[in-house]
């Protein structure tokens, strides 16, 4: 298999070729490798070389033998090391799989990298003193966003069709938005975070059961179909030592052909932060577009204060800080970043009433989500306020910052993700748009608890009548 025709085909594709007979799981993968030999000198965004082998994964699996990348999020894959992103976390192994990883494998997923992260996930672009800048396949200039935004990366050009990541104010939808891609925050509860077995060992004393609720596991793809396969692969509840595997009552592919119905659809450009002319007018579009498909449009917004959203997302960094406090061997301070200093140290200083106050303002933003989606069905926003911004812009590294004006900077980029991870609602990015300088724009949708067929559907909506899949990156696998 040529590494064109390869990079042609999303992971459905993949997957249905490889039960076809048509190409044998070996020759992907072997594909997938010289993909990413081919891209990754100019995006730097793996962490390790190639895994050689690949974990094992179930070959009889719905997506066996299509290749993806993992996250350098924690202790992610069994007997893999990972460092955070940072210079201070060294000799760190997965002593287990995370929970979502164990799915992967039991979906037929074949993890070949580890892609590269912000310094503890708490940024918007992927540029870890570490690792270096993680470069944007649409502009090596630009960034790919955080926190996923090695795999946003690789999976933009075609090196792998599913990258995983997680989001815990954004950092699935931010990459999505800067590379062009579909990336899902699924529901509060609709795939677990944490280790998998109860022994909760893993190997790092950072499980990845951090932010009270606001951290969520996924993964980015190039298309809905992929969304919604994998997101039908990894979701269900865990029961004792496994998960429910059964598929939810509407199969998530299926729902891809379902018509949603007319839809009561809201859309908002407005942040308290400059949006660009650009990105605000992407959503205003996609909005026109659903009006022309049938949908009833409104102008509104959750009445949500700013000044919770970030107060509830001091819950994620506590608890970040709080985890790697616990690690058996404590970091070396010297050799953190500036604002990953100032979160161990005020997680270490925070008292009962700090958390108590932060979990009030999770409350009040739940309340005020769950208030406007019994009056809509969906929300249309941009997805960032900015373009894919030049490397350095977003520096987790500079000075002077709290845990609070950090969350505040980050949010001047992404002001339009954070609350629904606070509120546990599903959201996704959708590559609706591109600017005049040919940079990747995305379009955030988000639905009630619970509502992510209503999400797919509606993506597939917009995925016919504004087709993006053709569009390729200049720095490509493909080329």
């Amino acid at each position: 298999m040529h590494v064109y025709e390869y990079a042609a085909h999303d992971a459905v594709g993949l997957a249905t070729l490889i039960r076809q007979g048509d190409v044998t799981a070996a020759e992907v993968e072997a594909a997938a490798r010289r993909a990413l030999d081919a891209v990754n000198p100019d995006l730097n965004a793996l962490t390790l070389p190639v895994f050689d082998p690949a974990p094992d994964a179930d070959p009889s699996g719905p997506l066996a033998g299509v290749p993806m990348v993992v996250k350098d999020s924690g202790p992610v894959v069994r007997g893999i090391p990972f460092t955070l992103g940072s210079r201070a976390l060294r000799g760190a192994v997965a002593g287990c799989d995370l929970e979502v990883m164990r799915r992967f494998r039991a979906a037929g997923l074949v993890a070949l990298g580890q892609s590269t992260a912000p310094e503890l996930g708490l940024n918007f672009a992927t540029e870890s003193r570490r690792y270096g800048a993680t470069r944007n396949p649409w502009n090596l200039d630009r960034g790919v966003g955080g926190s996923s935004g090695g795999s946003a990366a690789l999976v933009a050009a075609g090196a792998v069709p599913i990258g995983h990541g997680n989001d815990g104010a954004g950092s699935l939808r931010v990459p999505a938005s800067c590379c062009g891609l579909v990336g899902l925050k699924p529901s509060r509860g609709r795939v677990p975070v944490g280790p998998s077995g109860s022994s909760g060992s893993s190997g790092g004393g950072v499980t990845g059961e951090v932010g009270f609720g606001q951290v969520y596991e996924f993964g980015l793809t190039r298309t809905v179909r992929d969304c919604a396969a994998l997101l039908d692969a990894v979701s269900g509840p865990i029961i004792g030592e496994k998960y429910a595997a059964a598929p939810p009552a509407v199969p998530y592919p299926t729902s891809l052909s379902t018509d949603p119905g007319r839809l009561r659809v809201a859309v908002s450009t407005l942040a308290g932060v400059p949006v660009d002319a650009q990105v605000a007018d992407a959503a205003i579009t996609a909005a026109r577009v659903l009006e022309w498909i049938g949908h009833d449009i409104t102008e509104a917004a959750p009445a949500v204060c700013e000044d919770d959203v970030v107060e509830a997302c001091l819950l994620t960094a506590y608890s970040t800080g709080a985890a790697m406090l616990r690690a058996p061997i404590r970091p070396n301070p010297d050799l953190l970043e500036s604002v990953s200093r100032v979160v161990l140290q005020e997680a270490a200083a925070a008292r009962m009433p700090d958390v108590a106050a932060a979990i009030d303002a999770q409350g009040r933003v739940t309340r005020a989500v769950g208030d406007f989606f019994a009056r809509h069905d969906l929300l249309v926003t941009p997805t960032v306020a900015q373009l894919p911004p030049p490397h350095g812009t977003l520096d987790y590294d500079a000075a002077g910052h709290t845990v609070r004006s950090w969350i505040r900077r980050i949010l001047e980029f992404g002001p339009f993700t954070a609350a629904y991870n606070v509120s546990g609602n599903p959201a996704i990015s959708l590559p609706l748009a591109q600017s005049r300088e040919g940079l990747p724009i995305g379009v955030q949708l988000v639905a009630a608890p619970g509502r992510e067929d209503l999400l797919l559907a509606v993506a597939a909506q917009l995925e016919q009548a504004v087709p993006w899949r053709d569009r390729v990156p200049p720095l490509s696998a493909d080329g």
